[in-house]
């Protein structure tokens, strides 16, 4: 599904480059739960980013399902974010301008989905996630639990073969971001790839394997006995 070769990015000051990322390759099956681990700047959210289209390294070769990213014109690549992967970031990041309802239909408008299975989906995943209740609420009326529930049912909405969670439990409370580990579990149960930052051991054991970098570098590719 993903496969990263020799990825490198670098900052260049003057005649210095700052390294974030170096000599990192490695391969992730469909259907893997992967945490990336580390201490702050050792690369964790670029390393993310890169994968999730985000950001672009400058050297090294990126490979999703068999299509050659570092090759594609930024349309391509626009369209693989855009249809194959769903985002969940530590901020949230709703529009603070539209409802609960509104902020979930927000991918599927951009996906052309027609409205009467816009309907259906968003209500199935009102009904999972148990907010129901707050779909016409704004986004300043929930609680952080419930606004990052929000952001995963809207990451989710579209059937992505890929969800990318930047720290999604960073600024929960404990109960909290057990709930939205749970859930993630759930989803890789019924076969979606994961892929998520975190710096919570107790959390990073949910998946399948673990990735640790340092200075940007892996330092570690383990497995986890689920």
């Amino acid at each position: 599904m993903i496969k990263l070769n020799n990825i490198e990015r670098f900052y260049k000051n003057a005649a210095q480059k700052t390294w974030v990322l170096k000599d990192v390759s490695l391969e992730i099956e469909p259907g893997e739960f992967v945490t990336i681990m580390g201490p702050s700047g050792a690369g964790k959210s670029t390393l993310l980013n890169i994968i999730g289209m985000l950001d672009q390294p400058d050297s090294g070769t990126y490979q999703f399902f068999d299509e050659e990213v570092h090759r594609l014109r930024e349309r391509k690549r626009n369209d693989l974010h855009k249809y194959y992967m769903g985002f969940v970031f530590q901020a949230y990041y709703l529009i603070d301008e539209l409802t609960v309802y509104e902020n979930i239909e927000t991918p599927l408008l951009y996906r052309n989905v027609k409205k009467a299975e816009r309907q259906s989906r968003i209500a199935d995943v009102l009904d999972r996630f148990n907010i129901v209740a707050k779909k016409d609420l704004f986004p300043h009326q929930l609680s952080g639990g419930q606004q990052q529930l929000v952001g995963v049912a809207r990451a989710i909405i579209a059937n992505p073969k890929l969800l990318l969670a930047d720290e999604p439990t960073g600024n929960l409370h404990s109960s909290q971001g057990e709930i939205i580990m749970d859930l993630f579990k759930e989803l890789h149960n019924e076969g979606m790839t994961i892929i998520q930052v975190t710096h919570n051991e107790k959390y990073a054991n949910y998946g399948t394997r673990v990735i640790e970098l340092e200075d940007g570098f892996i330092k570690e590719d383990r497995r986890i006995n689920t």
